[in-house]
């Protein structure tokens, strides 16, 4: 019987034997449908809800997501990578650019977030990370098929509130949740804080007044940091399913992390 010592290390040398075979060449890498799990590390269950998901939001917005999971980056930079892939497949529709790609490096523990063009003035930069920050939870308990659920929720939802659709399939399920620490910027709230008490002390405009009520009644209306409220829900898939990429380009846009 293995120890789990050496379970480790067969499953890594598998994994590097997998990626050596593709000589790190990404553009001979073909979509496998919206997701791509090139580790054998997505459960069956989840890839095909999320299969139905991605082709739900193609129906209703006209955006293509392409979720995609890799074993390594092979030594090279995480954006590097999932720009080859997006231009490689044609990521969202020619001429109007509306792709996503969402890179998981299992092996690195290194994610990115690429957006077309199209998509842009929805997924900025600031959203993209934080479609990142939501797979954390997930990500640090290896459950990559929640994970990726929940990158590919807040990006459909999110784009279809921006076209104002609504999106023909079921909510999916998750395990995790990103939990406040995950989407609070503490030290922008601490900044906040300590400059509104320096200005109700009287530092620079005299004291209390407009300034001050202004910047209390901003921090107040925040109410939850992050929150939105979520898209609406149909009925069941009318059974359409992944036909391809269509063209589409992406100009470096998004956002990377690491958990």
């Amino acid at each position: 019987m293995r120890t789990p010592g050496r379970l480790v290390a067969a499953v890594a040398l598998a994994l590097y034997g997998a990626v050596a075979a593709w000589g790190a060449d990404w553009k001979t890498l073909k979509p496998q449908g919206y997701v791509s799990d090139f580790a054998g590390v997505v459960d069956g269950a989840a890839r095909q809800r999320l299969e139905v998901y991605c082709a739900a939001v193609e129906r209703a917005t006209g955006a293509e997501i392409a979720l995609v999971v890799l074993p390594s980056l092979e030594n090279e930079p995480v954006e590097d990578v999932a720009n080859t892939i997006f231009r490689a497949w044609g990521v969202g529709r020619k001429g109007n650019n509306e792709g996503v790609l969402l890179l998981l490096a299992v092996g690195d523990r290194r994610s990115r977030l690429e957006v077309g063009y199209g998509l842009e003035p929805i997924l900025t930069d600031a959203m993209a990370g934080r479609v990142l920050r939501e797979m954390r939870p997930a990500l640090r308990q290896r459950d990559y098929g929640d994970a990726l659920t929940a990158a590919a929720e807040t990006v459909g939802s999110t784009i279809a509130q921006a076209k104002q659709v609504g999106l023909d399939t079921a909510p999916l399920p998750r395990r995790y949740r990103s939990t406040s620490s995950d989407s609070i910027p503490w030290l922008m709230i601490v900044g906040g804080l300590c400059v509104l008490f320096w200005l109700m002390r009287g530092g620079g405009y005299g004291g209390g007044g407009f300034l001050p009520g202004l910047l209390m009644g901003s921090v107040l209306s925040r109410g939850s940091w992050g929150g939105r409220g979520s898209g609406g829900f149909g009925g069941p898939d009318s059974g359409d399913g992944f036909g391809g990429f269509g063209g589409g380009d992406s100009g470096g846009g998004g956002a990377s992390s690491g958990w």
